[in-house]
């Protein structure tokens, strides 16, 4: 395993990147260092996502949790293409101040597309990559659209910045750190308008796009031993087409079945939208890939 420089493990930490506070974690205190990113506007304290990375630390590695701008404690940050790729120019330059690269990428839902994203931007800050919930489809990418931009479009069209402050996102951002609120009111409407309209072009379907707002053939030169755990067989969210694809795009990745039912995310979602008790949270069986996750990085370790 490659030696990384030795880091606070003491809890959360923050550093300044791209202008802005990025706080981070770390869990283990020896072996390579895996970023682990889940989904949504989520932060590192979703639940779900600590029991895989304590498992994945318990396999020899240390893993960075990491609230990404726009999640939890983070500072927010508007810039790039798309927010994916503002998250990888982001993680970009936090595995380089913390001298932690090259480095595993492991991600989840809208994780695993950051972590494409840098690894294609980024190459040489990536020794592999881990992927699963892979978003796509028509349905999977208008949901995004939905969820992540039409909101603030509506709010800062309808009642400017004012209004952009009341969006359940952005109020979540705040609520966690309140220096957020003067960070959004730093944009004029029409900037922050535009962003958001440019933002949501990525998840307009296009052809050549299996992944939302990344030409296919982007892909081309990605060479990074990669596993990808398939989406559930009727997921409309990350379906089962999107992660074959993948697999097509990444030239010498290997795919697996999910380890968790193939109905997972569906049961968790109505569970969720029906305001009942789930069983499981959306992130909750994650951690039922950590023993194919550690296999495969093993097998192929150096």
């Amino acid at each position: 395993m490659m030696s990384s420089p030795q880091l606070d493990h003491s809890g959360e930490q923050t550093v300044e990147v791209c202008g802005g506070n990025v706080v981070y974690e770390i869990i283990g205190s020896a072996g390579d260092f895996i970023v682990l990113t889940p989904g949504g506007r989520f932060s590192k304290d979703i639940p779900g996502l600590r029991p895989l990375a304590e498992a994945l630390a318990d396999g020899g590695y240390r893993v960075l949790l990491w609230d990404r701008p726009n999640c939890g404690k983070s500072d927010i940050q508007l810039f790039g293409e798309s927010e994916s790729h503002m998250r990888a120019a982001v993680l970009n330059e936090l595995i380089t101040a913390l001298g932690i690269g090259p480095c595993i990428l492991a991600g989840g839902s809208g994780g695993a597309r950051d972590s494409m994203v840098t690894a294609i931007r980024y190459p040489k800050q990536v020794t592999r990559l881990v992927l699963w919930n892979i978003v796509g489809g028509i349905f999977g990418t208008f949901v995004l659209g939905h969820v992540y931009a039409m909101p603030s479009i509506l709010a800062v069209r309808g009642r400017g910045m004012a209004g952009v402050l009341d969006v359940k996102d952005w109020r979540e951002c705040i609520a966690a750190n309140p220096a957020n609120r003067d960070r959004l009111l730093a944009f004029t409407a029409d900037e922050f308008g535009n962003i958001m309209l440019r933002w949501l072009g990525a998840f307009i379907t296009k052809p050549g796009q299996t992944i939302p707002g990344v030409d296919d053939t982007l892909f081309t030169d990605l060479a990074v031993p990669t596993l990808i755990i398939r989406g559930g067989e009727n997921d409309l969210n990350h379906p089962k087409r999107t992660s074959l694809e993948v697999q097509c795009l990444i030239s010498g990745s290997e795919l697996i079945d999910p380890p968790w039912p193939e109905d997972a995310w569906e049961r968790a979602s109505e569970a969720m939208a029906q305001g009942k008790s789930p069983r499981f949270n959306l992130f909750d069986t994650w951690v039922q890939a950590a023993p194919s996750i550690l296999e495969f990085l093993g097998r192929r370790s150096t």
